[in-house]
Formats: structure tokens, C-alpha cells, sequence
């Protein structure tokens, strides 16, 4: 165990957080539908939210390329914690409003937001610490995550159903708590970034600019697979968060059962934990390649059938599918992300990945709230399953990821 120092505590760490924010991501979408009855309302708080989470990012990017970033994860996740259990205390009291669910989502978004990007920084070199092979690491890491996410849905579902919606929250923000406690076992060494402590010219809002820039050269200029990655993985963002955010929700809500959301999103979790073993055991079995073409393959066939909304079952076989199959993607794009760009300029690059995720995120679940609101959630899922199917044809003829 002494030779996973680092590692045990960091995964631990994760672990907790990213069980609680399964928790919340079943759970928020349904208190806010039903406090405010109005699908529009949930895209419109994430456009409102949207501008804090980049501004909060790209701080954050900045400060993670200066600062020790094990530090700031431990900040963040006692800000995120806050701010999570400020809902259920507001609920009980004054009542949830839409205006409580802005300002919560702001606050929530400056420990949100800066925590992922220090989680992302700190992953290469608690494995660089602990002499881990990278490629293999990615693959148990996702199958962690997903034996947490399997778990989450399941018991914000059981949460709903003892505790109520809204006081189910409490786990989040006590999850977020542990999380910070446990990072603080990642020896303080491993955290430190390369430039430590250097502030330049007029301060924090010329540096933020400056790292914002220097982010966008790296994931976009300084490597063809890179690019791609990066690429890919905001369309993946668009698509999978817009069924997640808003289709989903919307579509158990009206079917008058919003706790079956929870199980099926289980199920997509027990398919992407099988994924993710798989290529965790034999990942140098196939050439990356062929993974990659697979997956994108596998991941088309679940994503229509999960789109079909036809029925109970079909949505799960789907969610299972498509989660069997991002597995392997996830840990390639993990590997592809986290190896190949340089320490010196982690935070201001993965900073700026996290910034443009929140942007492209909100924005295509407002727009898929009003397009609900138009043509129905049926219409609008079929659609989101043609925009994928468009994406693998996209992703399979890409000419940087054909030499993986």
C-alpha cells in the first residue's frame, strides 16, 4: 500500500465526490421540475449559471497552474458542500424558489467547477508519484466511476422515496465533505504545479487571461489527437447531456415515474463499468484503433435504442449498450487528454476544457427545453439519436484518430 500513497486517498477522494454529484444529477433536475412545473426552467438556469461556471473555470485554471492543486481541491469540495446543503435548508424554511436555485448555482459553481479542473491536474502526477502505467490506470479509474455512478442514481431513487427529493440532498453535500477530508491524505508534495507561486503583470484577471490563451494553443494547436479528443468529447457533452439534463427527466416526469430515471441510469452505469473492466484487462489486447471504432460503433446502437423511447425495457437494453461502449472511449480519451499535455500548462489547459464544456453544456440543454416545448420529447429524442448517429460518422472519419 506504501507504494499508493498518493493514489488510494486520491481515488477515494474522487470517488466521494463523483458519488455525490450522481446523487444531485438525478436528483436536482427533478426538485427544480417540481417546484417550478416548467421544463424551460431548468435549460434557463443553466444559461444562467453558465457565465460564473467559465468565469470560474478559467480563474481556476489559472490559479491551479500557480497554487498547489491538492490545496484548492480541498477548498472546492467545502464550497461545493455549502452550497449543496444551502437547498434543503432554504427548502424547509422560505421555500425553493427559481431565484434560491440561480444563487445556489453560482456559489455552487466557483467550488464546482475549480475542483474538477484540480482533480483533472492532479490524476498525471499522483500516477507519475506512484509509478503507475497510465494507459491501464485510466481504465480501472473509469471502472471505479462507474461502480460509484451505478450506485448514485440507485440511491437518490431510495433517497427520494424515504427522505423526499429535496432533503436527499443532504448526502451530496456530506460527500462533498468526506471528499475534501480524504484529498487531504494526497501528500501536499504531489500537488504542487511547476510554476508555484508566480502571479504576473497586473495580477489573477491578466494571468487568467493569459492561461485562457495558452489553454486554447495546447488542446487545439499542439496536437492533431488532442484536438480531436477535445472535440469529440464536447459533442459527446452536447448529446448524452441533453439526454441526461432534459429528455430523460422530462420524459419519466410525464410517464408519472421519475424514480425509474435513477435506475436507468444505473443501468447505462453497469454497462460502462463492464466496458471499462474490459479495457482495464486487455487494453493492449487490441490496437487502439480498433477499440476506438468499436466503441463509436456500439455506442450508435445504444444511443438509438435509448432514443426510441418505446418502452420501459428498451430504454434500459439501450442504456446499457451505450454505457458497455463508452467505457473504453472514456479511458481513451482520459489517456489521450492526460498524456499529452505537459504539466507546466495542466491547469490552464484543462481549465479551459472544463470552461468550454460548461459553455457548450447549458446551452444545448436550454436548447433542447424549447425544442421539447415545441415538438414534444419524443420528436426531440429522435432527433438527438440521429445527432449521434451523425457523430460516429464524424468521429470514424476523423484523420487524427485514424493512427491512434
Amino acid at each position: 500500500m506504501r507504494k499508493l500513497r498518493a493514489t488510494l486517498p486520491f481515488v477515494a477522494s474522487s470517488s466521494f465526490s463523483l458519488l455525490g454529484n450522481s446523487i444531485a444529477g438525478v436528483v436536482l433536475p427533478l426538485v427544480l421540475l417540481a417546484k417550478t412545473g416548467d421544463a424551460l426552467a431548468a435549460g434557463a438556469l443553466a444559461i444562467i449559471c453558465a457565465i460564473p461556471q467559465v468565469l470560474a473555470g478559467v480563474f481556476g485554471g489559472a490559479l491551479l497552474d500557480r497554487f498547489n492543486r491538492r490545496d484548492l481541491s480541498v477548498v472546492s469540495d467545502l464550497i461545493s458542500a455549502a452550497s449543496i446543503a444551502a437547498l434543503p435548508i432554504i427548502d424547509a424554511t422560505v421555500g425553493l424558489s427559481f431565484g434560491w436555485f440561480v444563487v445556489c448555482g453560482i456559489v455552487g459553481a466557483v467550488g464546482d467547477i475549480p475542483g474538477m479542473t484540480a482533480r483533472d491536474t492532479l490524476l498525471p502526477t499522483v500516477i507519475e508519484h506512484d509509478k503507475l502505467d497510465l494507459q491501464r490506470f485510466m481504465g480501472v479509474s473509469q471502472s471505479i466511476d462507474n461502480l460509484v455512478v451505478i450506485v448514485g442514481p440507485a440511491i437518490a431513487s431510495m433517497g427520494m422515496g424515504f427522505l423526499g427529493a429535496a432533503n436527499t440532498l443532504w448526502l451530496t453535500a456530506a460527500l462533498s465533505f468526506v471528499a475534501a477530508m480524504t484529498t487531504l491524505f494526497v501528500p501536499r508534495a504531489v500537488g504542487i504545479p511547476p510554476k508555484a507561486g508566480h502571479i504576473q503583470g497586473a495580477g489573477l484577471v491578466r494571468t487568467a487571461v493569459q492561461s485562457t490563451k495558452e489553454g486554447m494553443r495546447v488542446l487545439f494547436k499542439s496536437d492533431a489527437v488532442l484536438r480531436a479528443s477535445v472535440v469529440l468529447g464536447m459533442l459527446i457533452v452536447i448529446v448524452m447531456g441533453s439526454y441526461q439534463g432534459m429528455v430523460l427527466p422530462v420524459f419519466f416526469t410525464q410517464e408519472n415515474a421519475p424514480t425509474l430515471l435513477g435506475y436507468v441510469l444505473s443501468a447505462m452505469s453497469v454497462g460502462a463499468l463492464v466496458g471499462s473492466l474490459g479495457y482495464a484487462k486487455f487494453a493492449y489486447a487490441m490496437k487502439r484503433r480498433t477499440w476506438y471504432a468499436v466503441s463509436f460503433v456500439g455506442m450508435a446502437i445504444g444511443v438509438a435504442a435509448l432514443g426510441s423511447l418505446a418502452s420501459y425495457g428498451v430504454i434500459l437494453a439501450g442504456a446499457a449498450m451505450l454505457g458497455l461502449f463508452s467505457g473504453p472511449v472514456s479511458a481513451l480519451f482520459g489517456y489521450f487528454v492526460y498524456g499529452l499535455i505537459p504539466d507546466e500548462h495542466r491547469g490552464a489547459a484543462l481549465g479551459t476544457q472544463n470552461s468550454m464544456l460548461l459553455v457548450v453544456a447549458p446551452i444545448a440543454v436550454f436548447a433542447t427545453s424549447i425544442v421539447i416545448e415545441i415538438v414534444g420529447v419524443g420528436m426531440t429524442s429522435l432527433v438527438l439519436a440521429l445527432g449521434w448517429i451523425l457523430l460516429t460518422v464524424y468521429a470514424l472519419a476523423m484523420k487524427a484518430m485514424r493512427e491512434i
